[in-house]
Protein backbone atom coordinates (compact mmCIF):
# COMPACT_ATOMS: atom_id res chain seq x y z
CA UNK A 1 0.00 0.00 0.00
CA UNK A 2 1.13 3.30 -0.95
CA UNK A 3 2.78 6.27 1.77
CA UNK A 4 0.28 8.73 -0.23
CA UNK A 5 -2.96 7.71 1.77
CA UNK A 6 -4.69 10.12 3.21
CA UNK A 7 -7.84 8.63 5.63
CA UNK A 8 -10.64 10.87 5.40
CA UNK A 9 -13.31 8.01 4.61
CA UNK A 10 -14.42 4.83 6.02
CA UNK A 11 -15.13 2.20 3.65
CA UNK A 12 -18.04 -0.95 4.64
CA UNK A 13 -17.72 -4.21 2.42
CA UNK A 14 -18.55 -7.56 2.46
CA UNK A 15 -20.74 -10.24 1.01
CA UNK A 16 -24.34 -9.51 -0.18
CA UNK A 17 -26.77 -10.03 3.28
CA UNK A 18 -24.15 -8.61 5.65
CA UNK A 19 -26.05 -5.55 5.94
CA UNK A 20 -23.59 -2.86 4.55
CA UNK A 21 -25.98 -0.30 3.51
CA UNK A 22 -27.89 -0.41 6.82
CA UNK A 23 -24.94 -0.32 8.84
CA UNK A 24 -23.07 2.12 6.99
CA UNK A 25 -26.01 4.62 7.02
CA UNK A 26 -26.40 4.31 10.66
CA UNK A 27 -23.04 4.75 11.01
CA UNK A 28 -22.98 8.11 8.89
CA UNK A 29 -25.63 9.46 11.21
CA UNK A 30 -23.69 8.40 14.44
CA UNK A 31 -20.51 10.33 13.32
CA UNK A 32 -22.33 13.22 11.58
CA UNK A 33 -21.22 12.59 8.41
CA UNK A 34 -21.94 11.77 4.71
CA UNK A 35 -23.19 8.74 3.32
CA UNK A 36 -22.96 6.96 -0.09
CA UNK A 37 -24.45 3.52 -1.10
CA UNK A 38 -22.77 2.72 -4.46
CA UNK A 39 -25.28 0.70 -5.62
CA UNK A 40 -27.32 2.89 -5.32
CA UNK A 41 -25.82 5.51 -6.96
CA UNK A 42 -25.74 3.17 -9.60
CA UNK A 43 -29.20 2.47 -9.49
CA UNK A 44 -29.98 6.43 -10.22
CA UNK A 45 -27.77 6.61 -12.64
CA UNK A 46 -29.14 4.13 -14.73
CA UNK A 47 -32.40 3.87 -13.77
CA UNK A 48 -31.97 0.26 -13.60
CA UNK A 49 -32.26 -2.21 -10.84
CA UNK A 50 -28.94 -4.13 -10.12
CA UNK A 51 -30.36 -6.98 -11.31
CA UNK A 52 -31.80 -5.39 -14.26
CA UNK A 53 -28.23 -4.33 -15.36
CA UNK A 54 -26.70 -7.88 -15.02
CA UNK A 55 -29.37 -9.37 -17.17
CA UNK A 56 -29.48 -6.42 -19.64
CA UNK A 57 -26.33 -5.36 -19.59
CA UNK A 58 -23.85 -8.23 -18.27
CA UNK A 59 -21.68 -7.80 -15.69
CA UNK A 60 -18.99 -6.48 -17.14
CA UNK A 61 -21.10 -2.90 -17.72
CA UNK A 62 -22.03 -3.46 -14.05
CA UNK A 63 -18.05 -3.13 -13.04
CA UNK A 64 -17.62 -1.09 -15.36
CA UNK A 65 -20.00 1.64 -13.59
CA UNK A 66 -19.02 0.70 -10.37
CA UNK A 67 -15.26 1.46 -10.83
CA UNK A 68 -16.70 4.86 -12.06
CA UNK A 69 -18.71 5.37 -9.12
CA UNK A 70 -16.43 4.34 -6.41
CA UNK A 71 -13.62 6.96 -8.10
CA UNK A 72 -16.31 9.58 -7.57
CA UNK A 73 -17.54 8.49 -4.20
CA UNK A 74 -13.81 8.81 -3.30
CA UNK A 75 -13.29 12.12 -3.93
CA UNK A 76 -15.48 12.70 -0.53
CA UNK A 77 -14.48 13.53 2.60
CA UNK A 78 -15.68 12.43 5.83
CA UNK A 79 -18.05 10.20 4.46
CA UNK A 80 -19.26 6.80 5.21
CA UNK A 81 -19.21 4.31 1.49
CA UNK A 82 -20.88 0.99 1.34
CA UNK A 83 -19.48 -0.58 -1.93
CA UNK A 84 -21.08 -3.78 -3.63
CA UNK A 85 -19.70 -6.98 -2.44
CA UNK A 86 -17.44 -7.88 -5.74
CA UNK A 87 -16.25 -4.50 -5.63
CA UNK A 88 -13.01 -4.65 -3.70
CA UNK A 89 -11.96 -8.02 -6.16
CA UNK A 90 -11.10 -5.11 -8.48
CA UNK A 91 -7.39 -4.08 -7.97
CA UNK A 92 -8.14 -0.30 -9.03
CA UNK A 93 -11.20 0.26 -6.83
CA UNK A 94 -8.99 -1.57 -3.73
CA UNK A 95 -5.85 0.83 -4.61
CA UNK A 96 -8.41 3.96 -4.77
CA UNK A 97 -10.68 3.09 -1.46
CA UNK A 98 -7.27 2.01 0.29
CA UNK A 99 -5.52 5.09 -0.11
CA UNK A 100 -8.72 7.00 0.99
CA UNK A 101 -10.34 5.42 3.60
CA UNK A 102 -10.37 2.93 6.78
CA UNK A 103 -11.67 -0.54 5.08
CA UNK A 104 -14.00 -2.28 7.40
CA UNK A 105 -15.47 -6.36 6.68
CA UNK A 106 -18.90 -7.60 8.01
CA UNK A 107 -18.44 -11.17 7.92
CA UNK A 108 -21.45 -13.96 7.87
CA UNK A 109 -21.71 -17.55 6.82
CA UNK A 110 -22.76 -18.71 3.99
CA UNK A 111 -25.89 -20.35 5.72
CA UNK A 112 -26.28 -17.14 7.78
CA UNK A 113 -26.33 -15.08 4.26
CA UNK A 114 -28.78 -17.43 2.87
CA UNK A 115 -30.94 -16.87 5.44
CA UNK A 116 -31.13 -13.28 5.67
CA UNK A 117 -31.43 -12.57 1.51
CA UNK A 118 -34.55 -15.51 1.75
CA UNK A 119 -36.07 -13.42 4.59
CA UNK A 120 -35.39 -10.15 2.44
CA UNK A 121 -36.81 -11.76 -0.66
CA UNK A 122 -40.04 -13.06 1.31
CA UNK A 123 -40.99 -9.77 2.53
CA UNK A 124 -43.03 -8.80 -0.30
CA UNK A 125 -43.25 -8.36 -4.22
CA UNK A 126 -42.38 -5.07 -3.93
CA UNK A 127 -38.52 -6.89 -2.84
CA UNK A 128 -36.81 -7.69 -5.80
CA UNK A 129 -35.04 -11.40 -5.89
CA UNK A 130 -31.50 -10.82 -5.32
CA UNK A 131 -29.25 -12.35 -8.30
CA UNK A 132 -27.88 -15.13 -6.21
CA UNK A 133 -31.25 -16.31 -5.05
CA UNK A 134 -32.10 -17.12 -8.82
CA UNK A 135 -29.45 -19.04 -9.32
CA UNK A 136 -30.18 -23.39 -9.21
CA UNK A 137 -29.06 -24.40 -5.11
CA UNK A 138 -28.31 -20.59 -3.72
CA UNK A 139 -26.35 -21.81 -0.93
CA UNK A 140 -24.04 -23.63 -2.78
CA UNK A 141 -23.32 -20.71 -5.06
CA UNK A 142 -23.05 -18.61 -2.02
CA UNK A 143 -20.56 -21.06 -0.78
CA UNK A 144 -18.70 -20.94 -3.93
CA UNK A 145 -18.61 -17.03 -4.30
CA UNK A 146 -17.60 -16.23 -0.91
CA UNK A 147 -15.26 -18.24 -0.94
CA UNK A 148 -13.53 -17.22 -4.05
CA UNK A 149 -13.71 -13.47 -2.23
CA UNK A 150 -12.49 -14.78 0.86
CA UNK A 151 -8.73 -13.43 -0.08
CA UNK A 152 -9.98 -10.01 -1.09
CA UNK A 153 -12.26 -9.92 2.68
CA UNK A 154 -9.10 -10.56 4.38
CA UNK A 155 -6.98 -7.78 2.90
CA UNK A 156 -9.24 -5.29 5.08
CA UNK A 157 -8.51 -2.98 8.23
CA UNK A 158 -11.15 -4.81 10.24
CA UNK A 159 -13.48 -7.60 10.37
CA UNK A 160 -16.87 -7.79 12.43
CA UNK A 161 -18.60 -11.25 12.34
CA UNK A 162 -22.41 -10.10 12.10
CA UNK A 163 -23.66 -13.75 12.34
CA UNK A 164 -25.10 -13.37 15.99
CA UNK A 165 -24.98 -9.36 16.37
CA UNK A 166 -28.23 -6.64 15.25
CA UNK A 167 -27.50 -4.20 12.85
CA UNK A 168 -27.10 -2.03 16.23
CA UNK A 169 -24.10 -4.30 17.40
CA UNK A 170 -22.80 -4.36 14.08
CA UNK A 171 -22.74 -0.45 13.64
CA UNK A 172 -21.18 -0.58 17.79
CA UNK A 173 -18.44 -2.50 16.67
CA UNK A 174 -17.71 -0.67 13.58
CA UNK A 175 -17.76 2.69 15.01
CA UNK A 176 -15.13 1.09 18.07
CA UNK A 177 -12.98 0.01 14.91
CA UNK A 178 -12.99 3.66 13.32
CA UNK A 179 -11.76 4.90 16.30
CA UNK A 180 -9.45 2.39 17.31
CA UNK A 181 -7.56 2.51 13.52
CA UNK A 182 -7.80 6.15 13.77
CA UNK A 183 -5.81 6.58 17.02
CA UNK A 184 -3.05 4.51 14.56
CA UNK A 185 -3.34 6.80 11.74
CA UNK A 186 -2.98 10.45 13.01
CA UNK A 187 -1.38 11.34 10.15
CA UNK A 188 -3.31 9.48 7.34
CA UNK A 189 -0.62 6.82 6.44
CA UNK A 190 -1.92 2.86 6.45
CA UNK A 191 2.01 2.34 5.95
CA UNK A 192 3.06 4.27 8.97
CA UNK A 193 0.31 3.46 11.00
CA UNK A 194 0.81 -0.91 10.92
CA UNK A 195 4.59 -0.03 11.39
CA UNK A 196 3.92 2.19 14.45
CA UNK A 197 1.48 -0.99 15.85
CA UNK A 198 4.72 -3.34 14.99
CA UNK A 199 7.03 -0.97 16.75
CA UNK A 200 5.22 -0.99 19.89
CA UNK A 201 4.81 -4.50 20.06
CA UNK A 202 8.61 -5.06 18.65
CA UNK A 203 10.87 -2.44 19.38
CA UNK A 204 11.44 -1.83 16.37
CA UNK A 205 12.78 -5.19 14.93
CA UNK A 206 14.11 -5.33 11.24
CA UNK A 207 14.18 -8.68 11.35
CA UNK A 208 10.53 -9.14 11.39
CA UNK A 209 9.37 -10.56 8.45
CA UNK A 210 5.24 -10.10 9.50
CA UNK A 211 3.61 -10.49 12.60
CA UNK A 212 0.42 -13.32 13.53
CA UNK A 213 -2.48 -11.19 15.59
CA UNK A 214 -5.11 -13.90 16.61
CA UNK A 215 -7.68 -13.53 19.33
CA UNK A 216 -5.44 -15.50 21.67
CA UNK A 217 -1.83 -14.20 21.03
CA UNK A 218 0.27 -11.84 19.12
CA UNK A 219 3.91 -12.69 17.98
CA UNK A 220 6.27 -11.48 15.40
CA UNK A 221 7.91 -14.10 12.65
CA UNK A 222 11.60 -13.20 12.55
CA UNK A 223 13.11 -14.13 8.70
CA UNK A 224 17.51 -13.40 8.72
CA UNK A 225 20.10 -14.89 7.21
CA UNK A 226 22.52 -15.97 10.47
CA UNK A 227 19.39 -15.33 12.78
CA UNK A 228 19.88 -17.68 15.48
CA UNK A 229 22.95 -15.76 16.83
CA UNK A 230 20.26 -13.87 18.28
CA UNK A 231 17.85 -16.03 19.65
CA UNK A 232 18.80 -15.10 23.40
CA UNK A 233 18.32 -11.58 22.50
CA UNK A 234 15.20 -12.02 20.70
CA UNK A 235 13.35 -14.53 23.43
CA UNK A 236 14.28 -11.49 26.03
CA UNK A 237 13.19 -8.76 23.83
CA UNK A 238 9.84 -11.05 24.04
CA UNK A 239 10.05 -10.94 27.70
CA UNK A 240 10.66 -14.87 28.03
CA UNK A 241 12.98 -15.91 31.31
CA UNK A 242 13.62 -18.58 33.24
CA UNK A 243 14.82 -22.61 31.95
CA UNK A 244 14.58 -23.26 28.17
CA UNK A 245 13.93 -26.69 28.02
CA UNK A 246 15.37 -27.34 24.21
CA UNK A 247 12.93 -30.02 22.20
CA UNK A 248 15.09 -31.37 18.92
CA UNK A 249 16.10 -34.10 17.17
CA UNK A 250 19.21 -35.56 16.73
CA UNK A 251 20.20 -35.14 13.49
CA UNK A 252 19.56 -31.38 14.44
CA UNK A 253 20.72 -30.96 17.51
CA UNK A 254 24.12 -32.77 16.54
CA UNK A 255 24.61 -29.39 14.52
CA UNK A 256 23.33 -26.96 16.30
CA UNK A 257 22.72 -28.15 19.64
CA UNK A 258 25.99 -27.21 21.39
CA UNK A 259 25.32 -23.57 19.65
CA UNK A 260 22.16 -22.94 20.66
CA UNK A 261 23.11 -24.24 24.56
CA UNK A 262 25.90 -21.63 24.49
CA UNK A 263 23.19 -18.72 23.12
CA UNK A 264 20.63 -19.00 25.19
CA UNK A 265 23.37 -19.35 28.64
CA UNK A 266 25.02 -16.11 27.20
CA UNK A 267 21.83 -14.49 27.37
CA UNK A 268 21.11 -15.63 31.32
CA UNK A 269 18.70 -18.46 30.88
CA UNK A 270 19.04 -22.00 32.34
CA UNK A 271 19.12 -24.70 29.44
CA UNK A 272 17.87 -28.42 29.33
CA UNK A 273 17.32 -30.47 26.63
CA UNK A 274 15.71 -33.78 25.63
CA UNK A 275 16.18 -35.33 21.72
CA UNK A 276 14.16 -38.04 19.96
CA UNK A 277 15.27 -39.93 16.97
CA UNK A 278 14.38 -38.13 14.15
CA UNK A 279 11.17 -39.05 11.12
CA UNK A 280 7.50 -38.32 11.69
CA UNK A 281 6.86 -41.92 13.74
CA UNK A 282 8.15 -39.85 16.78
CA UNK A 283 5.35 -37.45 16.50
CA UNK A 284 3.21 -39.66 19.10
CA UNK A 285 1.48 -40.01 22.23
CA UNK A 286 4.64 -42.19 23.71
CA UNK A 287 7.02 -39.34 23.13
CA UNK A 288 4.88 -36.73 24.61
CA UNK A 289 4.08 -38.79 27.40
CA UNK A 290 8.23 -39.44 27.45
CA UNK A 291 9.01 -35.35 27.52
CA UNK A 292 6.11 -34.81 30.07
CA UNK A 293 8.46 -37.36 32.67
CA UNK A 294 11.24 -35.50 31.67
CA UNK A 295 9.47 -31.98 32.20
CA UNK A 296 8.16 -33.31 35.86
CA UNK A 297 11.85 -34.71 36.69
CA UNK A 298 13.11 -31.59 36.00
CA UNK A 299 10.47 -29.78 38.31
CA UNK A 300 9.62 -27.34 35.16
CA UNK A 301 7.08 -24.73 35.73
CA UNK A 302 4.50 -22.78 33.92
CA UNK A 303 6.68 -19.56 33.39
CA UNK A 304 9.18 -21.95 32.07
CA UNK A 305 9.97 -22.37 28.04
CA UNK A 306 10.10 -24.68 25.53
CA UNK A 307 11.87 -24.65 22.39
CA UNK A 308 11.17 -26.02 19.57
CA UNK A 309 15.05 -26.88 17.48
CA UNK A 310 14.12 -28.23 14.31
CA UNK A 311 11.90 -28.90 11.54
CA UNK A 312 7.95 -29.54 11.49
CA UNK A 313 7.78 -32.28 13.41
CA UNK A 314 9.69 -31.40 16.23
CA UNK A 315 7.92 -28.11 16.41
CA UNK A 316 4.70 -30.29 16.45
CA UNK A 317 5.81 -32.21 18.96
CA UNK A 318 7.19 -29.59 21.09
CA UNK A 319 4.37 -27.46 20.81
CA UNK A 320 2.14 -29.84 21.71
CA UNK A 321 3.70 -30.68 24.83
CA UNK A 322 4.08 -27.00 25.57
CA UNK A 323 0.43 -27.12 25.10
CA UNK A 324 -0.46 -29.42 27.54
CA UNK A 325 1.88 -29.44 30.38
CA UNK A 326 0.95 -27.37 33.17
CA UNK A 327 -2.18 -26.43 31.00
CA UNK A 328 0.13 -24.03 28.74
CA UNK A 329 4.19 -22.98 29.13
CA UNK A 330 5.51 -20.13 26.66
CA UNK A 331 7.22 -22.19 23.54
CA UNK A 332 9.22 -20.69 20.70
CA UNK A 333 9.34 -21.97 17.38
CA UNK A 334 13.42 -22.30 16.01
CA UNK A 335 12.64 -23.87 12.44
CA UNK A 336 15.30 -25.43 10.58
CA UNK A 337 13.73 -26.87 7.66
CA UNK A 338 12.45 -25.07 4.77
CA UNK A 339 8.81 -26.27 5.39
CA UNK A 340 8.79 -25.41 8.69
CA UNK A 341 9.96 -21.92 8.50
CA UNK A 342 7.17 -21.09 5.73
CA UNK A 343 4.36 -23.26 6.98
CA UNK A 344 4.39 -25.61 10.01
CA UNK A 345 5.83 -23.24 12.75
CA UNK A 346 3.18 -20.62 12.08
CA UNK A 347 -0.15 -20.33 13.52
CA UNK A 348 -0.14 -22.83 16.54
CA UNK A 349 -1.02 -26.02 14.93
CA UNK A 350 0.44 -28.83 17.33
CA UNK A 351 -0.46 -32.24 17.63
CA UNK A 352 0.68 -35.71 17.19
CA UNK A 353 -0.10 -38.92 15.08
CA UNK A 354 -2.66 -41.85 15.20
CA UNK A 355 -2.07 -44.45 13.76
CA UNK A 356 -5.28 -44.34 11.27
CA UNK A 357 -4.18 -40.24 10.57
CA UNK A 358 -1.62 -37.78 10.46
CA UNK A 359 -2.53 -34.87 13.30
CA UNK A 360 -5.79 -36.44 14.76
CA UNK A 361 -4.59 -35.31 18.37
CA UNK A 362 -4.01 -31.93 18.65
CA UNK A 363 -4.72 -27.90 19.67
CA UNK A 364 -4.58 -24.53 18.19
CA UNK A 365 -1.58 -22.48 20.48
CA UNK A 366 0.66 -19.67 19.40
CA UNK A 367 4.02 -19.65 20.44
CA UNK A 368 5.26 -16.33 21.79
CA UNK A 369 8.28 -16.07 18.95
CA UNK A 370 9.47 -17.59 15.79
CA UNK A 371 12.91 -17.62 14.46
CA UNK A 372 13.85 -18.32 11.49
CA UNK A 373 17.81 -18.37 10.38
CA UNK A 374 17.44 -19.03 6.47
CA UNK A 375 21.45 -20.20 6.94
CA UNK A 376 20.21 -23.37 8.78
CA UNK A 377 19.01 -24.63 5.42
CA UNK A 378 22.59 -24.85 3.88
CA UNK A 379 23.22 -27.88 6.44
CA UNK A 380 19.66 -29.55 5.19
CA UNK A 381 19.99 -32.89 3.50
CA UNK A 382 18.67 -32.00 0.13
CA UNK A 383 15.66 -34.54 -0.23
CA UNK A 384 14.38 -32.40 2.87
CA UNK A 385 14.96 -28.64 0.86
CA UNK A 386 13.49 -29.88 -2.41
CA UNK A 387 10.63 -30.84 -0.06
CA UNK A 388 10.29 -27.87 1.35
CA UNK A 389 9.52 -26.04 -1.79
CA UNK A 390 6.24 -27.56 -2.07
CA UNK A 391 4.64 -24.86 0.70
CA UNK A 392 6.25 -22.06 -0.84
CA UNK A 393 5.07 -22.82 -3.89
CA UNK A 394 1.82 -23.64 -2.60
CA UNK A 395 1.47 -20.02 -0.99
CA UNK A 396 1.63 -18.53 -4.01
CA UNK A 397 -0.63 -21.04 -6.26
CA UNK A 398 -4.11 -19.71 -3.75
CA UNK A 399 -3.30 -16.19 -2.64
CA UNK A 400 -0.06 -14.44 -4.77
CA UNK A 401 0.35 -14.87 -8.38
CA UNK A 402 3.32 -12.50 -8.08
CA UNK A 403 5.05 -14.68 -5.87
CA UNK A 404 4.55 -17.56 -8.24
CA UNK A 405 6.18 -14.93 -10.81
CA UNK A 406 8.63 -13.86 -8.66
CA UNK A 407 9.92 -18.06 -7.72
CA UNK A 408 9.58 -18.56 -11.87
CA UNK A 409 12.16 -15.79 -12.33
CA UNK A 410 14.58 -16.94 -9.35
CA UNK A 411 14.49 -20.70 -9.47
CA UNK A 412 18.29 -21.12 -10.03
CA UNK A 413 19.27 -18.76 -6.88
CA UNK A 414 17.04 -19.90 -4.60
CA UNK A 415 17.61 -23.20 -5.46
CA UNK A 416 21.46 -21.86 -4.64
CA UNK A 417 20.44 -20.35 -1.24
CA UNK A 418 21.40 -17.00 -2.20
CA UNK A 419 21.07 -15.75 0.67
CA UNK A 420 19.49 -12.34 -0.12
CA UNK A 421 16.64 -14.18 -2.06
CA UNK A 422 16.31 -17.13 0.08
CA UNK A 423 15.49 -14.77 3.02
CA UNK A 424 13.13 -12.48 0.97
CA UNK A 425 11.12 -15.88 -0.22
CA UNK A 426 10.97 -17.30 2.83
CA UNK A 427 9.68 -13.84 4.30
CA UNK A 428 6.84 -13.34 1.97
CA UNK A 429 5.86 -16.77 2.51
CA UNK A 430 5.96 -16.60 5.92
CA UNK A 431 3.97 -13.61 5.89
CA UNK A 432 1.03 -15.17 3.03
CA UNK A 433 0.71 -17.97 6.38
CA UNK A 434 0.59 -15.02 8.92
CA UNK A 435 -2.23 -13.09 6.89
CA UNK A 436 -4.52 -16.28 6.87
CA UNK A 437 -4.44 -17.83 10.48
CA UNK A 438 -4.47 -14.27 11.84
CA UNK A 439 -7.75 -13.56 9.97
CA UNK A 440 -8.96 -17.46 11.04
CA UNK A 441 -6.95 -18.38 13.86
CA UNK A 442 -8.65 -22.12 14.55
CA UNK A 443 -9.55 -23.02 10.90
CA UNK A 444 -13.51 -22.20 11.77
CA UNK A 445 -14.22 -19.45 9.22
CA UNK A 446 -13.35 -21.15 6.16
CA UNK A 447 -10.18 -18.81 5.38
CA UNK A 448 -7.36 -21.14 7.32
CA UNK A 449 -9.20 -24.24 4.88
CA UNK A 450 -7.44 -22.27 1.54
CA UNK A 451 -3.71 -23.33 3.15
CA UNK A 452 -4.99 -27.25 2.86
CA UNK A 453 -4.51 -27.14 -1.10
CA UNK A 454 -2.98 -30.04 -2.12
CA UNK A 455 -2.93 -31.30 1.38
CA UNK A 456 -5.54 -33.55 1.00
CA UNK A 457 -4.42 -36.20 -0.80
CA UNK A 458 -0.98 -35.68 0.64
CA UNK A 459 -2.10 -36.77 4.32
CA UNK A 460 -3.71 -39.92 2.14
CA UNK A 461 -0.65 -40.40 0.51
CA UNK A 462 0.70 -40.23 3.68
CA UNK A 463 -1.02 -42.17 6.32
CA UNK A 464 -1.17 -45.15 3.46
CA UNK A 465 2.21 -45.58 3.56
CA UNK A 466 2.83 -45.02 7.45
CA UNK A 467 5.14 -41.82 7.10
CA UNK A 468 7.51 -44.06 5.57
CA UNK A 469 7.66 -43.45 1.77
CA UNK A 470 7.19 -39.82 1.43
CA UNK A 471 8.39 -36.72 2.70
CA UNK A 472 5.82 -33.85 3.97
CA UNK A 473 6.54 -31.33 0.45
CA UNK A 474 6.53 -34.91 -1.67
CA UNK A 475 3.14 -35.52 -0.94
CA UNK A 476 1.73 -32.03 -1.09
CA UNK A 477 3.63 -31.61 -4.65
CA UNK A 478 1.31 -35.13 -5.98
CA UNK A 479 -1.42 -33.62 -3.58
CA UNK A 480 -1.29 -29.98 -5.70
CA UNK A 481 -1.31 -31.70 -9.23
CA UNK A 482 -4.08 -33.99 -7.80
CA UNK A 483 -6.13 -31.05 -6.80
CA UNK A 484 -4.97 -28.78 -9.97
CA UNK A 485 -6.44 -31.67 -12.32
CA UNK A 486 -9.35 -32.22 -10.80
CA UNK A 487 -10.29 -28.42 -10.63
CA UNK A 488 -9.47 -28.60 -14.21
CA UNK A 489 -11.92 -31.63 -14.50
CA UNK A 490 -14.96 -29.75 -12.84
CA UNK A 491 -13.96 -27.01 -15.51
CA UNK A 492 -12.50 -24.54 -12.81
CA UNK A 493 -9.28 -24.28 -14.08
CA UNK A 494 -7.58 -23.52 -17.77
CA UNK A 495 -4.79 -26.04 -18.43
CA UNK A 496 -2.69 -23.32 -18.57
CA UNK A 497 -2.74 -23.00 -15.06
CA UNK A 498 -2.70 -26.55 -14.29
CA UNK A 499 0.73 -26.78 -16.61
CA UNK A 500 2.21 -24.10 -14.75
CA UNK A 501 1.94 -25.07 -11.65
CA UNK A 502 3.63 -28.20 -13.38
CA UNK A 503 6.57 -26.75 -14.41
CA UNK A 504 7.05 -25.10 -11.35
CA UNK A 505 7.55 -28.04 -9.53
CA UNK A 506 8.84 -29.59 -11.58
CA UNK A 507 11.80 -26.71 -11.63
CA UNK A 508 12.27 -27.40 -8.01
CA UNK A 509 13.24 -30.88 -8.27
CA UNK A 510 9.37 -31.89 -6.70
CA UNK A 511 7.26 -34.99 -7.74
CA UNK A 512 4.25 -34.28 -9.93
CA UNK A 513 3.12 -37.81 -10.22
CA UNK A 514 3.87 -41.10 -8.18
CA UNK A 515 6.08 -41.77 -11.27
CA UNK A 516 8.12 -39.09 -10.31
CA UNK A 517 8.64 -39.47 -6.83
CA UNK A 518 9.34 -43.23 -7.10
CA UNK A 519 12.10 -42.01 -9.83
CA UNK A 520 13.19 -39.27 -7.51
CA UNK A 521 13.15 -41.90 -4.73
CA UNK A 522 15.16 -44.27 -6.69
CA UNK A 523 18.20 -41.51 -7.13
CA UNK A 524 18.00 -40.57 -3.56
CA UNK A 525 18.77 -44.23 -2.92
CA UNK A 526 15.60 -43.74 -0.17
CA UNK A 527 12.94 -45.72 -2.03
CA UNK A 528 10.06 -47.62 0.38
CA UNK A 529 8.87 -51.03 -0.38
CA UNK A 530 6.06 -49.99 0.83
CA UNK A 531 3.26 -50.04 -2.39
CA UNK A 532 0.36 -47.98 -2.76
CA UNK A 533 -3.80 -49.08 -2.42
CA UNK A 534 -5.79 -47.13 -3.69
CA UNK A 535 -8.33 -48.21 -1.01
CA UNK A 536 -5.85 -47.16 1.65
CA UNK A 537 -5.47 -43.60 0.56
CA UNK A 538 -9.17 -43.05 0.12
CA UNK A 539 -9.85 -44.26 3.97
CA UNK A 540 -7.00 -41.94 5.12
CA UNK A 541 -8.37 -39.22 3.18
CA UNK A 542 -11.77 -39.72 4.91
CA UNK A 543 -10.49 -39.30 8.11
CA UNK A 544 -8.49 -36.34 7.58
CA UNK A 545 -9.08 -33.21 9.56
CA UNK A 546 -10.89 -31.34 6.46
CA UNK A 547 -13.93 -33.82 6.07
CA UNK A 548 -16.96 -31.79 7.11
CA UNK A 549 -20.61 -33.77 7.68
CA UNK A 550 -18.74 -36.45 6.26
CA UNK A 551 -17.66 -34.62 2.91
CA UNK A 552 -14.10 -33.75 2.16
CA UNK A 553 -13.93 -30.04 1.97
CA UNK A 554 -11.61 -29.76 -1.37
CA UNK A 555 -9.46 -26.62 -1.78
CA UNK A 556 -9.50 -26.02 -5.34
CA UNK A 557 -8.14 -23.32 -7.57
CA UNK A 558 -10.08 -21.19 -10.25
CA UNK A 559 -6.85 -19.58 -11.53
CA UNK A 560 -3.62 -19.04 -9.71
CA UNK A 561 -3.91 -17.08 -6.67
CA UNK A 562 -7.79 -17.58 -6.32
CA UNK A 563 -9.33 -20.56 -4.89
CA UNK A 564 -12.72 -22.36 -3.89
CA UNK A 565 -13.22 -24.65 -1.46
CA UNK A 566 -15.82 -27.37 -2.54
CA UNK A 567 -17.44 -29.80 -0.50
CA UNK A 568 -19.63 -31.52 -3.46
CA UNK A 569 -17.24 -32.87 -5.45
CA UNK A 570 -18.62 -36.02 -7.01
CA UNK A 571 -16.70 -39.14 -6.03
CA UNK A 572 -16.43 -40.42 -9.71
CA UNK A 573 -13.88 -37.33 -10.32
CA UNK A 574 -11.92 -38.17 -7.59
CA UNK A 575 -11.44 -41.51 -8.01
CA UNK A 576 -10.26 -40.80 -11.74
CA UNK A 577 -8.03 -38.41 -10.19
CA UNK A 578 -6.53 -40.80 -7.90
CA UNK A 579 -6.50 -43.79 -11.23
CA UNK A 580 -4.31 -40.84 -12.93
CA UNK A 581 -2.12 -40.89 -10.42
CA UNK A 582 -1.51 -44.64 -9.60
CA UNK A 583 -0.94 -44.80 -13.38
CA UNK A 584 2.84 -44.72 -13.19
CA UNK A 585 3.03 -46.08 -9.41
CA UNK A 586 5.83 -48.51 -9.28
Amino acid sequence: MKSDRRITNLIITGFSGTGKSLVAMEVALRLNWNFIDTDDEIVKQTGKSIAEIFRQDGEARFRELERGTIRKACRQSQTVIAIGGGAIVDPQNYELLAKTGLIVCLEAKPETIYERLFREAARGPETEVRPLLAKDNPLERIRQLKASRQPHYANVDWTVHTDNLNISQVVEEVIKAWRLLRRYAPRNDREKARNDREKARSGSDKDIACLVETATQSYPVLVGYGLLDKLGEKMKKAALSGTATVISDENVFSVYGSKVEGILKDAGFAVNYFVVPPGEETKSMDYAIKIYDFLVEHRAERDDIIIALGGGMVGDLAGFVAATFLRGMFWVQVPTSLVAMVDASIGGKVGVNHPEGKNLIGAFYQPNLVLADCQTLTTLPQRELTSGWAEVIKHGMILDEEFVQFLESNVNKLIKLEPELITQAIARSAAIKAQVVSQDEKERKGKRTILNYGHTIAHGLEAATQYKRFLHGEAVAIGMMGAAKLSQRLGLLPSAAVERQQALLQKFGLPTSLRAEAASQRRGRTRSNLKLSLAGVTKAMELDKKVSRKAIRWVLLQDIGKVVIRSDVPQQDVQAILLELWRHDT
